[in-house]
């Protein structure tokens, strides 16, 4: 069994890799991609509610959790982490999903609806701007907001070291000044420990680093051109961003994804911070829940 409530737990292979994932519920499928520096175990007030309508599937992305972590930047480019979530639906017999994605599992989430338009019926977007816009929104203020953006994206071994002399204070750190009351109380213990012990495990910790190289590097390249060649996203787009969370500092998160995307809704979160699915896992599904057709919600 899985650390989700009635979900089971296995390995699938897909792309050259194995990710660990966790699966319940039955009817239309919904992938869950989580984020830096968590698991699958950041959907745990999440999942079990959508299963009651939905198949929702819950990897752990590559490198986190109980995936494989495979060596060097290129291999955490989100081209290639979408390539994943498409091998997992092949190898699940699965033609075509909705998609959420939180923090590094939305970059995801957006790669493969622009790589694999045929693979999403639509996709939810928690929490972030594209890449490329990210980028190119630095201020001053974002810059240290943000900081771990180029922190963990320099060359290793550096941050790799800095981070593994007290890799599960790193976290603590992370995940408690990026919430709305800069305290560790949104997080399940079992979550919590999760988390943490990612931070004790130096290849986990050189993943989470390569995931951001890949972002400063491949990732904003991709996006670069696929602006040039106007690609849109042609999946309905559902986009949640908190009041207090990074994007809002980007001045106007919804009009930057509109730029991205045919058909776009959103809205901003009150009483969160970054961590959404743990701070405010109710309002969240209210969102998410008529989005993706739930019965007799609409």
């Amino acid at each position: 069994m899985s650390d989700l409530d009635g979900f089971t737990e296995t390995r699938v292979a897909t792309n050259g890799i194995e990710l660990s994932v966790h699966r319940a519920g039955s009817g239309p499928a919904v992938v869950l991609l989580h984020g830096f520096p968590q698991t699958h175990a950041c959907w745990s007030r999440i999942a079990p509610a959508l299963a009651r309508d939905f198949d929702v599937i819950v990897p752990d992305l590559r490198g986190y959790g109980a995936s494989d972590a495979p060596e060097g930047a290129a291999a955490y480019a989100k081209r290639e982490m979408a390539k994943d979530v498409v091998g997992l639906l092949d190898a699940l017999g699965i033609d075509r999903a909705a998609v959420v994605g939180h923090d590094r599992g939305a970059r995801v989430t957006y790669r493969l609806a622009l790589d694999h338009p045929g693979r999403v019926s639509r996709i939810a977007i928690l929490e972030i701007v594209p890449t490329g816009d990210f980028w190119a929104a630095w201020s001053a203020d974002l810059a240290m907001a943000a900081y771990h953006w180029t922190f963990l994206a320099q060359p290793a071994p550096l941050p790799e070291r800095m981070i593994l002399a007290d890799g599960p204070g790193y976290i603590d750190w992370c995940l408690s000044h990026w919430t709305l009351d800069r305290d560790l109380s949104p997080f399940p213990r079992a979550s919590l420990e999760a988390y943490r012990a990612q931070g004790a495990d130096p290849a986990r910790v050189a993943a989470m680093c390569n995931d951001y190289r890949a972002g400063a590097t491949i990732d904003r390249q991709l996006d670069e051109a696929d602006r040039t060649a106007g690609h849109r996203i042609a999946a309905p787009i559902l986009f949640l961003w908190a009041e207090n969370g990074f994007p809002a500092r980007t001045g106007d998160p919804l009009g930057l994804w509109r730029a991205w995307g045919d058909e776009v809704e959103g809205r901003a979160i009150p009483g969160t911070g970054h961590f959404m699915p743990e701070e405010a896992p109710d309002a969240v599904l209210d969102a998410l829940r008529p989005f993706l057709g739930a019965p007799g919600v609409g």
